[in-house]
């Protein structure tokens, strides 16, 4: 399925922007901006075979700050989007402010400060302890205090969570049933398991309740609430298997009704943009909450500083509103003028993954039957063109995100979908929403 972007009778306020990332989340927000009457030219670095359909991609990494700032002089790029978390905690937006020819660019994407609240969760739960804001019962460790890690480990009850403090690429959390093999992965994580995401290792209480992903964007004062979402982490149906990066996504969320979500917005959300603001954090960019529902009261598992990917498939669908003029207000500190405007509709996404994810894959198959699909949208992840085919390339693939009237009406289509397109090794889940 191919987006055009017809540019004719452009407004004279219209702007150049630059998308930093290359996954499903970038396509399906470089999906949303093409709609908007401000947006005159979309650069994505590096993009993918779905974001070179509906704008231009700059093969630059999105952490080689040095040639992102100069591709924004070189094509009068008026504002930087920053998808992907690695950037923002490496400091992205800090080098616009610190470039005297770069500092009047907007970046949406909070500076390095802000970022710690993905970039370490220590921070994060120091953040949440300070701010009253509900959380599972935590201590943080260093290699020094081994002895002292596993004596708490002992106070807690099973599953034990253990949790690498930095970035680890989505693999830094330990769910363990067992408390030796707790002590024995703690060791492991300390001696380097993760890297220097490892180097402290937050141990906290297991939460049992559902999960759900719930999103704002904010100008660090005011904010606006995005849909919210749930996603599906393990590879299996059931939710069997390791953990993945997601392979599907429903929004709206059944169980997160009014009430639910008034508690969400009065207990973690406002306490979060006033912590901020306490804190002297600016802040301007998304704030995505991964949350629990535990006998009916939202708990904080923890945050992440840009949109969720799948979520984001299913949530961009959603939103009516001009996205550039939300990003606009945002970066002007005027996002108490703006209001989201929402599809009450159903989005449902499925992921297609290649064969062996998470574990070791094959790139380079060629993908077919783009055409077949007609009533859902396409938003590729890891995928790469070559001439007049598009290859796979990254573990999962591409996200089929479909409308309907209910989560089921919704799912058929999606799963309609993901069984015509086809590749070598292709697998996805064929159960998404099923705890719904």
């Amino acid at each position: 399925m191919v987006y055009l972007l017809f540019l004719a009778n452009i407004p004279n306020d219209t702007m150049n922007i630059l998308l930093i990332g290359s996954g499903g989340r970038e396509h399906a927000i470089a999906w949303k901006l093409t709609q908007s009457k401000k947006l005159k030219k979309l650069f994505i670095a590096p993009g993918n075979a779905g974001t070179q359909q509906i704008g231009v991609n700059v093969n630059i990494a999105v952490n080689d700050f040095e040639k992102l700032g100069k591709l924004v002089l070189d094509e009068q790029i008026d504002m930087v989007i920053v998808g992907p978390e690695e950037p923002l905690v490496k400091g992205i937006h800090d080098y616009f402010l610190e470039n005297a020819d770069l500092k009047h660019i907007p970046v949406i994407g909070p500076a390095k400060k802000g970022a710690m609240l993905e970039g370490s969760k220590d921070f994060a739960k120091q953040f949440m302890i300070r701010h009253n804001i509900p959380t599972a019962r935590y201590k943080s460790f260093t290699a020094s205090g081994l002895q002292d890690a596993c004596d708490f480990l002992t106070t807690l009850t099973p599953p034990y969570v253990l949790k690498a403090d930095g970035l680890a690429a989505g693999k830094g959390v330990l769910i363990l049933d067992n408390i030796d093999e707790a002590k024995k992965e703690l060791e492991m994580m300390f001696a380097g398991k993760f890297g220097q995401a490892g180097t402290t290792v937050v141990i906290e209480e297991f939460l049992e309740g559902i999960e759900l992903s719930v999103f704002v964007l904010t100008d660090g004062i005011s904010y606006v609430l995005l849909p919210e979402a749930k996603d599906y982490k393990r590879v299996g149906d059931g939710d069997s298997g390791p953990n993945t990066g997601g392979m599907g996504a429903v929004s709206p969320v059944p169980f997160a009704d009014a009430s639910f979500m008034n508690k969400i917005e009065e207990r973690i959300i406002k306490p979060t943009i006033t912590g901020l603001q306490l804190d002297q954090i600016p802040y301007k960019g998304f704030i995505f909450f991964g949350l629990i529902k535990v006998k009916g009261e939202p708990y904080v598992i923890e945050y992440n500083v840009r949109l969720g990917d799948p979520e984001t498939e299913a949530v961009m669908p959603r939103i009516q509103s001009d996205l550039l003029e939300l990003f606009q207000a945002v970066a002007n500190g005027k996002l108490s003028e703006s209001k989201l405007i929402t599809n009450s509709r159903t989005v449902t996404t499925v992921m297609l993954v290649s064969g062996g994810y998470p574990g070791s894959y094959e790139n380079g198959k060629e993908m077919f039957n783009f055409e077949k699909v007609k009533d859902s949208l396409l938003f590729h992840s890891g995928t790469k063109a070559d001439g007049n085919k598009i290859l796979t390339h990254g573990g999962r693939v591409l996200a089929i995100s479909s409308y309907g009237n209910n989560i089921e009406e919704a799912l058929a289509l999606s799963n309609k979908y993901a069984a015509v397109i086809d590749f070598d090794g292709k697998y996805y889940r064929k159960d998404i929403g099923f705890d719904l």
